[in-house]
């Protein structure tokens, strides 16, 4: 590995974050599982978690995730119960994008937080049981006709909102957990 490569790998495992995370559940079309990778790659997250309970794992499309699917952790389950405690277990406070007269803001959420956001299926949003376990829900204010938005672009409004109010603590990983990291990804 050239010292320039080493340099961008390290530069960029610096600010991986361990602290945000998003769920995705039963999201069908494999474009927008890999348009929701190249962002989340973009603004640093380490792991994604993926509920499919009523079908198989989508084969990601190379072209939407522009390879970002490699640097990514992913983690599948078939039912948003065992994943919901996998992310508690780890201190992650859950938060599912949910129109209700108790949904907040994004605006108005404290995102610096151990925080894991959760989109759902492109037709039907989160499922009941997804939105009722969590500890939150949220959504995206709209002023159009219109209120919904793509599940792509509404996860990377989302996470962008988390990355500019964690602009000032983006280092979240240990100098161990980084050369751990930094290990991996060069055998890659």
């Amino acid at each position: 590995m050239t010292p320039e490569r080493e340099k961008r790998y390290r530069d960029v495992i610096r600010y991986r974050q361990n602290t945000l995370t998003l769920v995705l559940e039963n999201i069908w079309d494999p474009h927008n599982v890999s348009a929701i990778l190249r962002s989340a790659d973009s603004v640093g997250i380490l792991e994604l978690y993926l509920v499919y309970n009523n079908q198989e794992f989508p084969k990601l499309g190379k072209k939407s995730s522009a390879g970002s699917k490699k640097w990514i952790q992913t983690h599948l389950f078939r039912d948003i119960k065992t994943c919901y405690h996998a992310l508690r277990a780890k201190g992650f406070t859950i938060l599912a994008t949910h129109l209700n007269e108790a949904s907040k803001s994004l605006y108005s959420l404290d995102l610096t937080q151990k925080t894991a956001l959760v989109f759902g299926n492109e037709h039907s949003g989160v499922s009941d049981e997804a939105h009722l376990l969590a500890d939150g829900n949220f959504e995206i204010p709209q002023t159009g006709f219109t209120q919904s938005l793509n599940v792509s672009v509404a996860a990377a409004v989302s996470m962008f909102e988390a990355f500019r109010q964690r602009k000032d603590q983006l280092e979240c990983l240990s100098k161990q957990e980084q050369n751990k990291l930094f290990e991996k990804w060069s055998k890659l």
